[in-house]
């Protein structure tokens, strides 16, 4: 139960890494559109993405130390 709560954790992880990713490449062209209301829109959204993850990644790192991994 823990190893398959862990992997589809890891698998979140990967998946959450490329939502960032895209999320940072909307902000960095509507910098460059100079989209201000927009912009600050994405960021925000950005930010809790970031937060999201982390709170992710440490619990993700959690298990693999349960595991042993």
């Amino acid at each position: 139960m823990l190893r398959r709560h862990f992997e589809l954790g890891e698998r979140q992880v990967r998946e959450r890494e490329e939502h960032i990713a895209r999320q940072r490449e909307i902000v960095a062209r509507l910098e460059h559109l100079r989209e201000p209301v927009t912009l600050q829109t994405a960021r925000d959204l950005l930010r809790k993405m970031e937060h999201a993850q982390m709170l992710h990644v440490t619990e993700r790192d959690r298990l693999r130390e349960l595991l042993g991994d």
